[in-house]
């Protein structure tokens, strides 16, 4: 006759569920959308709008854009950055390993190869706009006074590039069957792995990407200083072609 114990062990009804059952150590399917994947997600951001407000507050005030600018400048960016994160999400349920390591690998691929694509696309986009003469639809600029429909139609093409993008790099991960692969398998831990894809990796990604761009156009002031004595010109900061 079986005790409660041997129930446990072999995972039958009569017992709580055995550790091999639950796959533990697992980033199981669905996981970046369970409570802690969630509460993580939240948390980036939160960390993202404060060092987005971090970064105005440091630009020179003859520099700053007006607040409602700023907001749409933002905003339109902060839709397309939710859009490939929930895309990721989408597609990391598609391994048959660990949805963390599909995740992960996405967002670094987002982080590099997918910036050429995006950089590459706001330029033909901003090409078609100007040969058009559609000036509702030039990146950052919504008339005066402002109209909502030029960011709503900015927003849309934004996004139309954002799927461009995805798109890309999806068929590289199918090419290379990149998804089959499981870079977070030695970790133990699949509430650690949640943390590492989810917040720790894009924290010190965007670091990267934000002291990159500060010494850019610190370096681009010195050289105009050097190259003339008249005082620069107010000119607005852009990342790939949007306002920044």
């Amino acid at each position: 006759m079986q005790g409660p114990a041997g129930n446990a062990s072999r995972g039958l009804p009569g017992g709580p569920p055995s550790t091999v059952a639950s796959g533990a150590g697992r980033c199981e399917s669905g996981a970046l959308m369970h409570s802690f994947g969630i509460f993580l997600q939240g948390l980036l951001g939160v960390v993202a709008f404060s060092t987005l407000m971090l970064k105005r507050f440091r630009e020179p005030k003859h520099e700053r854009r007006p607040w409602r600018i700023w907001f749409l400048d933002t905003s339109k960016q902060a839709i397309g950055m939710l859009f490939i994160h929930f895309a990721n999400v989408y597609l990391a349920d598609l391994t048959e390993e660990d949805p963390c390591s599909l995740y992960l690998i996405n967002f670094l691929l987002d982080a590099t190869v997918g910036m050429l694509l995006i950089y590459v696309g706001v330029r033909a986009v901003s090409v078609l706009v100007e040969w058009q003469q559609w000036e509702s639809l030039r990146f950052g600029e919504y008339g005066d006074p402002l109209q909502c429909g030029a960011w709503v139609g900015q927003c849309a093409l934004y996004i139309v590039i954002m799927i461009f993008e995805k798109s890309v790099v999806f068929i590289v991960l199918l090419i290379l069957q990149w998804k089959k692969v499981a870079l977070l398998n030695p970790i133990e831990n699949p509430d650690l792995k949640l943390a590492i894809v989810m917040l720790i990796v894009p924290f010190f990604v965007n670091i990267l990407i934000s002291a990159d761009d500060e010494m850019e156009e610190s370096d681009a002031e010195e050289d105009l200083r050097r190259l003339t004595p008249l005082k620069p010109a107010k000119k607005k900061k852009h990342r790939f072609g949007l306002p920044v």
